[in-house]
Parts: structure tokens; C-alpha cells; sequence
């Protein structure tokens, strides 16, 4: 047996060949802004290093400064006092000498006034360097979303780049011989044969394919569970002929093209699940196709098997008289046809990501899904966790979309039920909690106990690291929503504060990839259409502490910013993993860039609007990015949380992004904590 070299990797169309080049240059184009935009980060962090270095040496200096002008001012006063003195003794004796007096008396004045202005000096510079550290700090969460945004752009190109791969087309020629069987027929001999051609054909086609992958290293040892499939375009004989020994040889030209279930290519680069959410129908079950009606009606079916590899199933012969071989004879070559089979298409589309579909109990992978059913009545089911399933019998007689719609099962938080680990934990705690009304800001208790603090799953920042256990002594009580603009607003007409927004040059705005400053930006108008019920943005630390001063007051009780402590371990509601449903974002589970959401990359979204966390607490993903109250030793303050115009690799719970107490944007807002 020869089989003769693929063709496919030299005759493959043009069209196909330049679809690949022009992924493999996307997925390098974006390698290369990611490495470009990765060097201004961390060239920008040492700068900011030595900003910040700089500042400590001019603070320190400042001291000395003022230490030096106490010193300067009793110097001066006591030579003042001297003069004086001598002054009154001069009345009585004019020939008194006063000039060594005036001399020191002058010099202490011209000294402490070149100390007074060595300090005005000091603090300007030291204003200056807090304005480039604060623009700095706004370049580097700038270019941290920028490089979130190019890692998602690339695992989009690299899911593009494998299922084109994958479903790439060629043409190879296989030669293949076998001994006739003494029982069978001419024709059936003739069949078979050409049946094992087609399927070692198949065989050889996947290898090529998986052998020629970009990224093969990765995907090749998760082959098993790929599920590539092959689709004959067209075959035909070259030529046959059968010896007077009894053997048949044939030698056979297919065409042939990849196909793929796209629900596992991100499985297969190690990808989240939500880059494959965009593509449409995962392989349907199986190819049917029947070889040249000249031979037989055998059907052929090529489909999935155990090693990966299209085969070809031979459906059973029926046996004919034998006939004795004398001479070699050729048959002509005939086209593949087609055969119709009493079966038909049917799409499966949901109003969820990340569901499984059920046909006749049989699991068929998530939505949207496209199958090949036969014709009659099929129970359907698309199943989510924390959903009503969809359930439906239908009457299938022709091609048809079904459109599943699951509601929220009213205790659901739209989360996967926490492990036996995380439950452990849960069961410690004595305080039970009930997520509050989606309609009120209702302070909820978050429970005494430790956690650990940081970047635990080894996908964050630096500044997550490293991780540290902390404890939490006292229960302690949050807002269960962010600040709203109805809330704000009443604190404004009660006191008629002005934010540092309507004060200064208005509110940050995110264009084309940075901050920019826009003076009629506010609080109550941010940049975007919203309501009552929606956070309250373009609020700087400040008026965040305004409004739990003046909420104080108001209740009796003491509010305050949560620290970076009482948040994280808030949001992280006994789980350990990124996001309070797990270690992927998932889409439509909150509001931020490229989630999902009717809300992502174009404003907030009303508070309440997604699930709760285990605790009770919405947004702590996305949605607005929140204040935290800052230690007496930082200059600096930190949000948490992520926005809806930032990555959802920046939504994770132990995210965290350093900014200058005066910053407001239209994606920052805060929540508050009341004490005990």
C-alpha cells in the first residue's frame, strides 16, 4: 500500500491560504502591540518608581527645611532682641557701637527669608512631581487596560487562526491493495476496497491537519478530546484493477475538508470559554455520504471515533455468488454521489452563555448548536445551573431554528453551587446571610472570619502580590449596592456640596484607549444616559467621603469607605477563585468590557442589575470600579472591582489600581461600609 503525498498543502486554494497567512499575521501583529505595550508599562513603572523616590527625598528635604526655620526664627528673634537692647542703651551712651548687631540682626532676616523661599520652592517641586506621579499612575492603569484588551484580541485571533486550520480543504491521491476473499464478490471486493482507501485517505488528511497546526505543541496532546471531524468535498477512482492473484488494487483522488466543533477550541488552546461564544454551529454529528452508486449502495458515514480520526463505517454486504479471477480489469472512474438521507438540520440558540443542550437525553454541547437529526418527534432540553431548564417535545419534518429561553430560578445567584472545600468554609461561619431587595441599597453583615488576600489563581498584577493571610476579628456591615445617583443626589440637595468635578476641569472619560478630561462631566451628568437607580460617577475620594460624612449624620450611625481588606474579603464571599462563580467571566454574568452585557464598553448599568455574590453584595464585578479608604501612610488611593469600559481580566477580585485621591471618571464610584 502507498499513499501518495498530500497535495492539500500545495493545491490548497488561494483564497484558503491567504485567510490563514492573514491570521497568522493578526495573531503576530497583536503579539507584537502586546510586547510594544508591555515595555511602555514597565518603562513607566520604573519612571514612577523614581517619582515616587524622588518625592520621598524631597519630603525629607521639606523637613529639614522646616526644621532648620524654627531655628532660623529663634535666631532671628534673638537677634532682634539684642539690637534692641543695644538700642535702649544708646539713649544713654551714643557712642555706643550697634553695627555688629544690625549685621546679625540683618543676616538672620535675610537667612530665614532664603529658608522661607528654599520651602516654597520645595513644595512646588514636590506639587510638580505629585501631578506627574498622578498622571503617570493614570498612563499605567491606562496601558494595563490596553494590555488586557490586546490579550483578549489575541486569544480571539488564536481561536480564529485553529478553526480555520481545522477546517481548511485538500485534495491527496491514495493507492491501496487487498486480497479478494474467497466468499465475496467481484463487486464487493471492489467496494471494500475502495471503502479502506477512503478511510486511510481520511486518517492520513487529520494526521496532516493536526501535524501542520500553528500551535500544535498545545493542542496535539488534548487531540483525544478535539472532535475534528472530516467532510468529503468529492471523490472519485483514478483507477482500479484486480490481478489474477486475487488482489484489487485502486487508486483513489479525494477531496476533503476539515471540520471542527467550535465549542472545544477553546478548551484546546487553554482558553476561557467565552472567545468561542461568537461561533456558530459546532459539527453536527456525523457526514453521510454514499460511494458511486456504479459499486453499491453501501453508505459511508465518517465520523468521530475513539483515536480522533474520520473513519469510515461499512455498513454490511450482502454476499453474492463468488466469482473466479482470470484477468486484471480496470473500471472507470465514477463521481461521489450524495446520498439523501431521511434526516434534517436543526439550530439550537439560547438566551444564555455556557449551557448544555439535551436531545432525547443525549448531551450535544452548548449553544448555538447545529445537528443533524432524522426526522419526527425529539424531546429538547437546554440546560444552565441557577435556570429553569427549557424543555420541549417537537414534531422536527424540516430544517428549523428552536430558540430556548431559561429564567433565573428565584434563588438563584447565578453562580456555580461553592465545592465541598468552599461549603466547609461557609459551615464555619455562623451568621447566615439573605441577599438583600434588588430595590433598596440594603446594608447587609459580612461574617467574621480569614481569607487569603492577593492574587491566588497567579493571573494578576504585581501589585496583588504577594498573598497574605488576613483576619478579620468582627462582623462588620456593607451597602449592598453602589452609591446611586438618586442617593448622591439627595446628600447634594441637602447640602448643596459641589464635587471636585463641577469645581475643577470636569470628569475623566475613557477615548480611544485613555483617560481625557471633559469639563462638563459630572455626577449628574457623566458622559452617558442614566437614572436614579444607576452608580453615582465622577466623584472623587473626596466627595466620596462628603457623602459617608454627611450620611452619618443623617442616620446616627458611622459610614465610612470599606478598606482594601473588608472589600476584597467582602467580594470574595468565602470563594477563592477570580470571579464569585468561578475562575472565568462568563457573558452576561456583569457589566464590563467585552462581558456580554447589553451595558459592556457603553456605560453602567443600573445597580442589582446581575446576580448577588454569596454574600449578598452586587457589582463587586464590574459595573463601576469603587473607592477604598486609603491608610494614613499612602499618598495614593486604590479602587476595586473592575468597570464596564475595562477588561474582565481587571474585574478579578484582588484587582487593584492606584490613582490620586483628586481623580473622577465616568467609570468610578464607590460603596460604603458602616461601622459597628
Amino acid at each position: 500500500m502507498r499513499i501518495a503525498p498530500l497535495s492539500f498543502f500545495v493545491t490548497a486554494t488561494l483564497m484558503a491560504a491567504s485567510v490563514l497567512a492573514q491570521d497568522t499575521a493578526t495573531v503576530n501583529a497583536v503579539e507584537s502591540e502586546l510586547a510594544v505595550k508591555q515595555t511602555e508599562l514597565d518603562n513607566y513603572t520604573q519612571i514612577l518608581d523614581k517619582h515616587i523616590s524622588e518625592e520621598a527625598r524631597l519630603q525629607s528635604q521639606l523637613t529639614l527645611l522646616r526644621t532648620r526655620s524654627s531655628e532660623l526664627d529663634k535666631e532671628k528673634n534673638q537677634a532682634l532682641d539684642a539690637m534692641n537692647e543695644l538700642y535702649r542703651r544708646l539713649i544713654d551712651d551714643p557712642s555706643i557701637d550697634i553695627s555688629a548687631a544690625q549685621t546679625r540682626y540683618q543676616q538672620a532676616v535675610s537667612t530665614h527669608k532664603q529658608n522661607k523661599d528654599d520651602i516654597s520652592m520645595q513644595l512646588a517641586a514636590i506639587a510638580s512631581h505629585r501631578k506627574d506621579i498622578e498622571q503617570i499612575r493614570i498612563t499605567k492603569h491606562t496601558l494595563v487596560n490596553t494590555l488586557e484588551s490586546l490579550k483578549d484580541q489575541l486569544s480571539t485571533a488564536r481561536v480564529e487562526r485553529l478553526r480555520n486550520e481545522f477546517t481548511r480543504e485538500g485534495t491527496l491521491e491514495v493507492e491501496h491493495t487487498i486480497n479478494c476473499k474467497r466468499t465475496e464478490t467481484l463487486a464487493a471486493c471492489e467496494q471494500r476496497g475502495q471503502q479502506l482507501g477512503l478511510q486511510k485517505a481520511t486518517k492520513r488528511f487529520i494526521d496532516q491537519v493536526f501535524a501542520n497546526l500553528t500551535e500544535q505543541r498545545i493542542v496535539e496532546p488534548k487531540r483525544n478530546i478535539a472532535g475534528a471531524q472530516v467532510q468529503v468535498v468529492n471523490s472519485h477512482v483514478v483507477g482500479s484493477a484486480f490481478s489474477g492473484q486475487g488482489n484489487y488494487s485502486v487508486n483513489l483522488s479525494v477531496t476533503m475538508r476539515g471540520d471542527m466543533n467550535n465549542s472545544r477550541l477553546c478548551s484546546l488552546l487553554n482558553l476561557d470559554n467565552r472567545f468561542c461564544s461568537e461561533y456558530g454551529t459546532p459539527l453536527s454529528m456525523g457526514y453521510q455520504a454514499s460511494y458511486p452508486t456504479t459499486f453499491s449502495d453501501t453508505q459511508l458515514t465518517f465520523k468521530d471515533v475513539s483515536e480522533n480520526m474520520g473513519q469510515v463505517e461499512v455498513a454490511k454486504v450482502e454476499q453474492q455468488p463468488v466469482i473466479e479471477i482470470d484477468t486484471p480489469r480496470v473500471t472507470k472512474a465514477a463521481p461521489v454521489q450524495i446520498q439523501k438521507v431521511n434526516s434534517v438540520a436543526v439550530t439550537l440558540r439560547s438566551n444564555v452563555y455556557d449551557d448544555e443542550v439535551f436531545i432525547n437525553g443525549v448531551s450535544y454541547g452548548s449553544t448555538k448548536l447545529t445537528v443533524t437529526v432524522p426526522k419526527g418527534i425529539h424531546d429538547i432540553e437546554v440546560r444552565k445551573l441557577g435556570y429553569q431548564p427549557y424543555k420541549a417535545q417537537i414534531d422536527i419534518r424540516k430544517a428549523r431554528t428552536i430558540n430556548a429561553r431559561l429564567l433565573k430560578k428565584p434563588e438563584s445567584i447565578a453562580a456555580p453551587t461553592p465545592n465541598s472545600e468552599q461549603k466547609q468554609v461557609i459551615a464555619k461561619k455562623s451568621t447566615t446571610v439573605v441577599a438583600p431587595s434588588r430595590h433598596n441599597n440594603a446594608i447587609v453583615i459580612i461574617p467574621a472570619g480569614s481569607f487569603k488576600m492577593g492574587d491566588l489563581t497567579g493571573n494578576g498584577l504585581a501589585n496583588e502580590r504577594p498573598v497574605v493571610e488576613k483576619v478579620l476579628s468582627n462582623s462588620y456591615a456593607m451597602q449592598s449596592k453602589e452609591v446611586t445617583v438618586g442617593e448622591y443626589r439627595q446628600f447634594i440637595n441637602s447640602t448643596g456640596y459641589q464635587t471636585e468635578a463641577e469645581k475643577g476641569k470636569g470628569c475623566a472619560y475613557y477615548k480611544n484607549g485613555e483617560p481625557v478630561w471633559e469639563l462638563d462631566y459630572k455626577w449628574s451628568n457623566p458622559g452617558f444616559n442614566q437614572a436614579d437607580n444607576f452608580p453615582v460617577v465622577c466623584v472623587s475620594y473626596e466627595d466620596a467621603k462628603a457623602y459617608a460624612n454627611w450620611l452619618s449624620g443623617e442616620k446616627g450611625q458611622q459610614f465610612r469607605l470599606p478598606n482594601e481588606v473588608e472589600w476584597e474579603y467582602a467580594a470574595r464571599a468565602s470563594t477563592t477563585s477570580e470571579y464569585p462563580w468561578g475562575n472565568e467571566i462568563g457573558k452576561n454574568l456583569a457589566n464590563c468590557g467585552w462581558c456580554g452585557s447589553e451595558y459592556s464598553n457603553k456605560s453602567a448599568a443600573p445597580v442589582g442589575e446581575f446576580a448577588p455574590n454569596n454574600y449578598g453584595l452586587y457589582d463587586t464585578v464590574g459595573n463601576v470600579w469603587e473607592w477604598t479608604q486609603k491608610r494614613a501612610s499612602q499618598d495614593d488611593v486604590t479602587v476595586r472591582g473592575g468597570a464596564w469600559n475595562f477588561a474582565p481580566s481587571l474585574a478579578r477580585v484582588s484587582t487593584r489600581l492606584a490613582l490620586a485621591a483628586d481623580f473622577r471618571a465616568n467609570y468610578i464610584g464607590f460603596r460604603l461600609v458602616r461601622e459597628r
